[in-house]
């Protein structure tokens, strides 16, 4: 089954992971520090929330989680075919998971992703100075504002961040 993912930036996570378990009846499926997701079977959804503090309540980046790699390849030619840039990112660990996945943008410049899930991971991402941070700040520097990552290692752990950003 595939379903659409919405990834949005959250003030509070807690906060956030309260309102959205009342509105879809639903725990989250998987809990992080400074990250939190749902897979809501009605409607199919993939809500993904990132505690970005000061950036509560903007869209982080959109997707389609797909049920296998095959696909996510079919996806990749299908959009390279019709003349969509493509960016590829196959066995990459992001949001606690490690994923294959393609990315395009938008005209308006909003990102999306066709991803599968391969397997979980304890770690948001997999830039090498992950290690030396808590997930939090991975999380940042993944998905947020970038504020953890030095200049030089933007392009490194910048898997979520728009392009302009990066």
């Amino acid at each position: 089954m595939s379903r659409v993912q919405l990834a949005l930036n959250v003030d509070d996570l807690e906060q956030a992971v309260g309102f959205y378990s009342t509105l879809f009846g639903a725990e989250p499926a998987k809990r992080k520090p400074g990250y939190a997701n749902f897979a809501i079977d009605e409607p199919p959804l993939k809500l993904v929330l990132i505690e970005n503090p000061g950036q509560g309540g903007s869209m982080n980046h959109l997707g389609v989680e797909v049920e296998s790699s095959d696909k996510v390849r079919a996806e990749i030619a299908r959009l390279a075919a019709a003349g969509l840039f493509t960016e590829e990112q196959i066995a990459t660990t992001c949001c606690f998971a490690t994923q294959d996945k393609v990315w395009v943008t938008g005209p308006d410049a909003e990102r999306w992703e066709v991803y599968t899930v391969l397997a979980d991971t304890e770690h948001f991402g997999t830039a090498p100075d992950f290690a030396a941070t808590d997930d939090r700040a991975a999380v940042q520097a993944c998905c947020g504002t970038g504020s953890s990552a030095e200049a030089g290692d933007a392009e490194e752990v910048a898997c979520c961040t728009p392009t302009a950003e990066r």
